[in-house]
């Protein structure tokens, strides 16, 4: 869902009741992992800029928790520990809020602050 919201928090204020503990969870995991980034209202949903560049975002769509990570080098160096999720080339496709792997979160999270790559195109 594209949204108007100002802030994340006001976001978060707009998700079903059923994903917000999801997304509450992966905005956490922003703010510990991305020391340094800005936390920003971008495209109608959260993301998280370096050098006001968006680097990771993430929304509640129509049928699943959208979680974007546009650094090439950390999806594929990860890719293979999100067995059952559907992924796109920027894009992780969670439909089962209570099936997201946070680890495999904090660790792509943890892995784009250290990248020295450019997001995908």
């Amino acid at each position: 869902m594209q949204s108007k919201a100002a802030n994340v928090d006001l976001y978060l204020k707009e998700v079903p009741a059923d994903r917000l503990a999801a997304l509450t969870k992966i905005r956490q995991l922003c703010l510990e992992e991305l020391k340094g980034y800005k936390e920003t209202m971008r495209y109608g949903m959260p993301c998280y800029e370096k050098n006001n560049i968006a680097e990771i975002g993430f929304a509640s769509q129509k049928n699943n928790i959208a979680l974007y990570i546009l650094k090439l080098d950390v999806m594929q160096k990860y890719k293979g520990e999100l067995k059952g999720v559907s992924t796109g080339k920027g894009c992780i496709r969670f439909t089962k809020p209570d099936k997201i792997d946070f680890d495999v979160v904090k660790k792509m999270l943890s892995g784009t602050f250290a990248s020295t790559n450019t997001i995908c195109g």
